[in-house]
């Protein structure tokens, strides 16, 4: 099916028989989904700007439509979630106003500026791909690849869940991701398009001279015994990998602390980020409800004056069809995007309401599988909508992903939530002697005492996770 060639900087080409082709509204789509309200606000801008076929709606005025009542353009929350979420769905949406944040002319003038910082990773590897010799399918496998990477340049979805992304007629497999995983790991920075840590250290390692000191020790530590290292098991982590100097294992560690864990760190943005919340969170008649924040929708619609230049031009404007196309696209995605979202929230509210009336204490266990089984999407889709997202409270703002957490189980055989657990753990440490302070095994059996079992490694992960040092460093503070 395909074959590989290797040059002397490791890159790769793909060559294949047949084409590909990932639409454009589905690669729009799935961007739409995973991006923030104000990343999604300056994509929107960028867009307003090059197809003038969109347009904001003014506060104040009304959408101009053909036979359009008041409000026609927004559809009922009833009414949306008996919509499909296909993102090939033909809905009644059309050229009509779609209400999806706000915004006035000094915000778009401020959204439509490159921010290159939020946007520069993609561009800039997207840029090496287009220098690649590579066919026209291997190049939209690579960009559907890069437009799955999160925030810190890492691959979180599997590969089978990517190809379950892709239409099914096209015909794209594990092996053919693969492959194109290999092409995206190949590009600069180093260690991006990794599907975690351990990845990430060894795609950088791989590049290093083979005459560097220690890099055979270094790349068996991070492919074997990453955990110990993060777990601190010196001794342990000597005796694996043969070393007995301490000096040596001294330069090993430093060798593997010099290399980025976040590849996409230098082009994250430094300033001060403000959230708006997706969802508000209100309790109405005894019962949690989850409602779209209207600041954070676009409000969008199709330019009359373009359409009618169109209208009265069939046959011809080749290119005013393809950004009227574009710009319904765009229209529909943003609808479909918050219609997601208000699903997605409302079954988490649903399956936490103990949490809402107590708190973090009360967390039920949650995962992917069981919000996407309810609303009937894939646990891909549902991975999209939870990045970034945030509800307000009464308790609070929170991002959509604090609300899952795995399975403890307890004596009595029920479960609990490693959210809930974490509370617990927290408590421990808050109320330790300054003196003789508390460690891991302690604290495992603490909360063993309470009837959870909980691993010594377990409670070293959530103490890390909680930004509390261990035990030998807390004793001098």
């Amino acid at each position: 099916m395909f074959q590989l060639a290797f040059t002397m900087k490791q890159n790769l080409q793909l060559k294949l028989s047949h084409q590909l082709t990932l639409t454009p509204q589905l690669q729009q789509s799935i961007r739409l989904l995973q991006l923030s309200s104000q990343e999604l606000n300056q994509e929107i801008g960028q867009m307003l700007q090059e197809n003038p076929m969109l347009e904001r709606v003014e506060e104040g005025v009304a959408p101009v439509g053909e036979g359009e009542a008041p409000g026609q353009g927004q559809e009922t929350e009833t009414a949306s979630r008996d919509e499909s979420d296909s993102v090939y769905e033909e809905m009644a949406w059309g050229d009509r106003h779609v209400s999806a944040g706000g915004g006035d002319d000094d915000d778009d003038r401020g959204n439509q500026q490159a921010d290159d910082e939020t946007l520069g990773l993609r561009q800039h590897l997207l840029d090496q791909v287009a220098m690649m010799h590579l066919s026209e399918r291997d190049r939209q496998l690579v960009s559907f690849m890069v437009e799955a990477l999160n925030e810190d340049g890492y691959l979180s979805l599997s590969l089978e869940e990517l190809a379950q992304m892709v239409p099914a007629e096209l015909d794209v497999g594990v092996d053919e991701l693969l492959t194109a995983l290999r092409l995206l790991q190949s590009l600069d920075p180093l260690g991006v398009g990794a599907r975690d840590l351990a990845e990430s250290l060894r795609i950088q390692l791989a590049d290093l001279p083979e005459d560097t000191p220690f890099l055979a020790q270094a790349r068996r530590l991070v492919s074997q015994h990453l955990d110990l290292l993060a777990e601190r098991e010196y001794g342990k982590l000597k005796r694996l990998l043969g070393i007995s100097d301490d000096r040596d294992f001294i330069a090993v560690r430093q060798l593997i602390t010099s290399l980025n864990p976040r590849p996409a760190a230098s082009f994250s943005a430094t300033r001060t980020q403000y959230v708006a919340p997706d969802v508000f969170v209100r309790k109405v008649q005894g019962e949690w409800q989850a409602s779209l924040n209207p600041e954070a929708m676009p409000k969008l619609r199709i330019n009359e004056v373009y359409a009618n230049i169109l209208r009265q031009n069939r046959g011809g404007g080749s290119q005013l069809t393809g950004q009227m196309q574009e710009a319904r696209w765009l229209i529909k995605n943003i609808q479909q995007r918050f219609h997601t979202i208000l699903r997605v929230a409302q079954a988490i509210i649903d399956r936490q309401r103990l949490f809402f009336e107590h708190g973090d204490v009360a967390m039920r266990p949650l995962v992917l599988r069981e919000i996407a089984e309810v609303v009937g999407l894939h646990e891909s889709t549902i991975s999209r909508v939870i990045s970034q997202k945030y509800m307000m409270t009464p308790r609070g703002l929170y991002e959509f992903k604090h609300f899952f957490g795995n399975a403890l189980t307890t004596e009595a055989g029920g479960a609990a939530s490693s959210t809930a657990i974490k509370v617990l753990v927290r408590q421990f440490f808050e109320s330790e002697s300054r003196t003789s302070p508390l460690s891991d095994n302690a604290i495992s059996e603490m909360l063993g005492k309470q009837g959870f079992v909980v691993a010594r490694r377990t409670v070293a992960k959530y103490r890390e996770q909680l930004n509390i040092p261990p035990a030998n460093q807390r004793k001098s503070l």
